[in-house]
């Protein structure tokens, strides 16, 4: 009794999950038209690795040869503005902005040309410059992977739309 319980219990738990049209982060359905896409790049090799796993993570074949799917990073900058100052002067936050800038073309026809931006806050402290340093570093490495994840959600639901 207990079993079928469970069981029962179970299955109207992932009823209920998928229903409401939850899916696990990551998780994509692609469209037909997206199972390959050539990726053309004028960004930081980072940035460029990052949107070729986020690729591959997702089903989708990367090819350096024409597709009739052509992602172009056309350009990424990573700016720095003072968001606080210490008593002497000396900087203690810093807001940190990362814009990247592409375009999505299907069969050679321009479909979508955006601009994703990636904000952090970024706590400074002269004493410990090294540690900072690094610490920036990886903050930059997380922005460059949620960049690259948010292209790919955009660049799926246009592909989505464009099929319906």
């Amino acid at each position: 009794m207990r079993v079928t319980l469970n069981l029962v219990l179970t299955l109207l738990l992932i009823a209920t999950l998928n229903g409401c049209g939850f899916q696990l982060r990551g998780n994509y359905q692609l469209p037909e038209t997206l199972q390959a896409v050539s990726l053309q790049s004028h960004v930081s090799k980072e940035l460029s690795e990052h949107m070729e796993q986020r690729f591959i993570h997702s089903g989708i074949q990367v090819s350096k040869a024409e597709q009739p799917v052509v992602v172009r990073l056309l350009s990424d900058k990573l700016e720095r503005r003072t968001l606080s100052l210490f008593e002497s002067g000396q900087v203690a936050e810093y807001e940190l902005l990362y814009q990247v800038n592409y375009q999505l073309f299907n069969n050679e026809k321009l479909l979508l040309e955006r601009t994703v931006e990636v904000a952090r806050d970024y706590q400074d402290d002269p004493n410990f410059v090294l540690a900072k340093t690094r610490e920036r570093e990886m903050l930059v490495d997380e922005m460059r992977a949620e960049a690259s994840r948010l292209i790919l959600q955009q660049i799926i639901s246009e592909m989505s739309e464009s099929n319906s």
